[in-house]
């Protein structure tokens, strides 16, 4: 997963608009070749052990990287960043927690389109905090992307079913359902998280929010004792999402946001569950099948519609007469 904001840091020469989009690519690269390692990993580590080092880890290299920056703002400005940042790492981990115990119950690109209906969901979101009517394309796209959804979790995707109240719902499993509350969690954290980061230094709320994150999943480590089997699986997935997909990766989407639109961040980074699904059918051993193929275009298309807004391009306040 994901997110990410603009920030200013200082550059000799600024790159050509085709560079800033290939480091946002390799960015959703990063993010949705993660899926099938962290699914491989967890039949040898606890859930809250590994999140607890990934985040650890990403906290310390995020810190060594922005040094200079944090020197250069001053201790209370960093202070001021860091506090919002963790406003947002409660949303962060919350959703980072739910995705990783989905992960041990449902495919891994099944489990990657589901969590990118967080872009969908963040205009949404963002429409009720601002009262303002979100646009005909984003209503559009919730209802495309939500059937596309529904086509990944019927029979033959993946699903074992799930159990509630001795009723049985074939088309949706546990791991499904923590999925879908995972990215109702990564929506609430990009809206928070651009609120902070318009106000405050960005690195100080990007290491904020990560520190934050670290911090819940240690002290959260008694209702799940630690184990670890230190397999090369386990380094090779630490290494992968601690080092490169979460401090690397914030710190390439934060330069290369310089150079290009929001709007063009977030259709870039749509790729990241096509490539979840490349690497689960490559390198996971997972089957592709129709219903995969079809939910997963159609969630696409949801994601697109909504960050191109071809249609109702208006925006109206909820409370307005007009």
């Amino acid at each position: 997963m994901s997110a990410g904001t603009a920030a200013a840091i200082p550059v000799g020469k600024a790159p050509r608009r085709w560079q800033a989009d290939l480091a946002l690519a390799f960015v959703a690269l990063l993010w949705g070749s993660t899926f099938v390692v962290v699914k491989s990993a967890l039949s040898d580590v606890s859930t809250l052990y590994f999140l607890a080092i990934r985040f650890w880890v990403a906290s310390l290299c995020m810190a060594l990287l922005f040094i200079k920056p944090f020197r250069a703002a001053g201790a209370k400005a960093v202070w001021s960043g860091l506090r919002g940042g963790a406003v947002a790492g409660l949303f962060l981990w919350s959703g980072y927690i739910l995705q990783t115990y989905g992960l041990k119950y449902t495919a891994a690109g099944k489990s990657a389109f589901i969590t990118g209906l967080y872009i969908v969901l963040v205009p949404l979101i963002a429409a009720a905090v601002h009262k303002t009517w979100p646009h005909l394309s984003e209503v559009m796209g919730i209802l495309i992307a939500t059937a596309g959804m529904g086509l990944m979790v019927v029979p033959g995707a993946g699903s074992a079913g799930l159990v509630f109240f001795g009723l049985k719902f074939d088309w949706l499993n546990f791991g499904d359902l923590l999925t879908i509350a995972c990215a109702v969690a990564f929506a609430g954290q990009l809206v928070v998280l651009g609120y902070y980061a318009r106000r405050e230094r960005f690195e100080a709320v990007a290491l904020g929010q990560i520190l934050c994150t670290a911090l819940l999943s240690t002290l959260a480590l008694p209702a799940e004792p630690p184990r670890v089997s230190w397999s090369p699986g386990v380094v090779f997935a630490l290494v992968l999402t601690g080092v490169f997909a979460t401090a690397i990766a914030f710190a390439i989407q934060t330069w290369a946001q310089q150079y290009t639109s929001a709007t063009r961040t977030a259709l870039i980074f749509a790729l990241e569950p096509v490539f979840a699904l490349v690497t689960a059918v490559t390198f996971g051993g997972e089957r592709l099948t129709a219903g995969a193929v079809n939910g997963g275009l159609l969630i696409l298309a949801g994601i697109l519609l909504v960050v191109l807004k071809p249609v109702g391009r208006s925006q109206h306040p909820i409370n307005s007469t007009s």
